[in-house]
């Protein structure tokens, strides 16, 4: 039997072009979080679709941020984060920590600190308190991996995903 390899354009070897692959990952949905931290120097946070489950047993999560963002210096020197699920109802929050040079723990955000310090969104959907392991190097990204040590969630909660460049409900 002869197999045929399809050929691919030179590109493929050294990538496509960035607005191709972002078109790409628009028509794939994805859950929407705000990763939130505090380094001590003040509560930091994001917007992501990059959340990703490791592994059951130790509990690992991965997402990631872009090394040009401003919450990555802070999530460099964190040892612990909050992934804060979005409710289908949230789609101004997801907005208000995807938007740069605004202060977005100001009000009209509703935030808290958990016992060992971690700021949380209020009325989310869930979330998952971390303790940050490692960082990887990933182009203009790092990759962080994180043990899930404690969570909370709000059962019967509709997720907010993310698709073809707008938000939508399950």
């Amino acid at each position: 039997m002869t197999v045929t390899v399809p050929s691919y354009p030179a590109t493929a070897t050294t990538g496509i072009a960035p607005d191709r692959f972002k078109q790409a990952f628009r028509r794939y949905p994805a859950g929407v979080v705000v990763v939130t931290a505090d380094a001590g120097h003040g509560p930091v946070g994001f917007t992501a679709t990059s959340l990703a489950s490791l592994s059951l047993d130790p509990p690992l999560v991965s997402f990631g941020i872009g090394t040009s963002t401003s919450s990555w210096p802070y999530i460099e020197r964190a040892d612990t984060a909050v992934v804060n699920f979005l409710g289908a109802e949230q789609r101004s929050l997801a907005t208000t920590f995807a938007t740069s040079g605004i202060d977005r723990f100001a009000a009209p955000t509703g935030w808290r600190r958990l016992p060992q310090g971690e700021p949380v969104l209020d009325g989310v959907a869930g979330w998952l308190r971390l303790e940050i392991e490692q960082t990887v190097p990933a182009g203009d990204h790092r990759i962080v991996i994180a043990r899930v040590v404690d969570s909370w969630l709000d059962e019967g909660r509709s997720p907010l995903l993310f698709h073809n460049g707008t938000y939508h409900t399950l």
